[in-house]
């Protein structure tokens, strides 16, 4: 059975990066935009990583315009509009799908690991799946839930 370790995803200059480099930590995984509604987010993301981040804690946003085409500029763009609109310093990745069948492939395990409330899809951008130190899928967060409401579950698998 494959963990979220087993994958490769691209960073935004193109470059291959495997997640096995998280072994050990925990990592909170987002699909954003920044053109979304729910962009503020981006700050109490940044939160949580500066806050975690020497404790194990990964924060890794995956830019999506899947959803009415809210992320729709180039990877490059978009990692200096979350620096100098959010202050964003955790690692964004190159642009993604999410759904449909050609959703990348970390985002096919991720979904078949922890389903929605009504199905596996992706519902809208700043859906985040909480993975375990040994790459598990060990919860999934809708859009609405705000990074501050996940600090509980985080200190939890941190062992805080």
């Amino acid at each position: 059975m494959s963990t979220v370790h087993d994958f490769t995803v691209q960073s935004t200059k193109g470059e291959e990066v495997s997640l096995s480099t998280y072994k050990g930590q925990i990592m909170l995984i987002v699909n954003t935009a920044t053109k979304c509604g729910l962009a503020p987010q981006f700050k109490g993301l940044e939160k949580l990583h500066q806050q975690y981040k020497d404790k194990g804690l990964a924060v890794l946003g995956f830019p999506c315009n899947q959803f009415m085409n809210q992320e729709p500029v180039s990877d490059e763009q978009m990692t200096e509009a979350c620096e100098i609109n959010f202050g964003v310093t955790f690692p964004l990745f190159a642009k993604i799908n999410v759904n449909g069948s050609d959703a990348h492939p970390l985002y096919k395990h991720l979904k078949k690991e922890q389903k929605g409330l009504l199905s596996s899809e992706i519902k809208w951008n700043f859906t985040k799946f909480l993975v375990d130190k040994n790459g598990e899928v060990v919860k999934r967060f809708g859009p609405n839930t705000s990074p501050e409401k996940m600090e509980d579950e985080i200190k939890e698998l941190l062992g805080q």
